[in-house]
């Protein structure tokens, strides 16, 4: 009887530690990432040919470090918004150009990252390329740095043209010298787009899409990227250049968290 007893503790002891090894809540952080509703894309499901080159998996970013929330390099956006940039592709391809996005779909824990950034007044890493004329305590102030983006609604994209050939834009090199992001094109850091008289994510406001002492070519490359995407239903916001959002918005009140990932859309389509 005694012995029978040790074995049926035994056999309960192993099955309680498989039900724990098991149990919701014990699994890989991963498997507990949100995941997309029906409705986002991959970019590049829909228009393979558009430029990916997605800063915010790099350190090449005002923050200084990969972001939250940034699993892959991927352009995640709502079907509507990807549609509509298919078809402004296929408009600048005949004119020469390609689209190239620095940024889709934002989940809200990379916006929390770039507000502890904005918060930590010491660090200051990144100052001579991305807001050398802004002081980093104006951040919040000026609109530069806000608790909530309209990326996170999936329908908002940081978008820029090249001119066809393509050609590669260099790796960005940790530590190495930093330049004005409003430096003369062959100066700052080199970006294969065309000159938009500032580089993306440059915190001036030299960045707001009609400013008068942006002019001559700088101003007819912003005008040809403003014209081609309003005519498809997207709205420029008039203090950054890149910063385009498809209207109406699927999500208009809603900011996601999922994060930017392949696994992200699994189900989602």
């Amino acid at each position: 009887m005694t012995r029978l007893t040790t074995v049926a503790r035994a056999l309960i002891t192993t099955l309680a530690a498989l039900l724990a090894s098991t149990a919701p809540g014990t699994t890989a952080q991963a498997g507990t990432d949100p995941k997309a509703p029906k409705g986002f894309v991959a970019l590049r499901s829909v228009d393979p040919t558009i430029i990916q080159e997605m800063r915010y998996v790099t350190p090449h970013n005002f923050v200084g470090e990969r972001i939250d929330g940034y699993h892959q390099p991927i352009c995640i956006l709502t079907r509507p918004a990807a549609e509509a940039l298919h078809r402004a592709q296929r408009k600048l391809l005949r004119q020469g150009y390609t689209l190239k996005v620095y940024d889709c779909y934002r989940p809200q824990r990379a916006v929390d990252h770039f507000v502890r950034w904005a918060e930590d007044l010491d660090d200051e890493a990144t100052k001579g390329e991305f807001y050398p004329n802004v002081d980093k305590t104006r951040l919040f102030a000026d609109g530069y740095i806000a608790a909530k983006s309209g990326h996170s609604r999936g329908s908002t994209l940081d978008v820029t043209l090249v001119r066809l050939p393509a050609k590669p834009t260099r790796p960005y090199r940790p530590g190495e010298p930093l330049v004005p992001c409003f430096a003369p094109q062959g100066e700052r850091f080199p970006d294969n787009s065309v000159d938009m008289g500032t580089g993306f994510d440059c915190f001036d406001t030299l960045s707001h899409t009609l400013d008068p002492r942006i002019q001559d070519q700088q101003r007819a490359n912003r005008l040809l990227l403003k014209g081609t995407l309003e005519d498809l239903g997207f709205v420029n916001l008039a203090e950054e250049w890149w910063h385009y959002t498809f209207k109406p918005e699927a999500h208009p009140d809603t900011y996601f968290d999922f994060p930017v990932a392949r696994k992200s859309l699994a189900g989602a389509h």
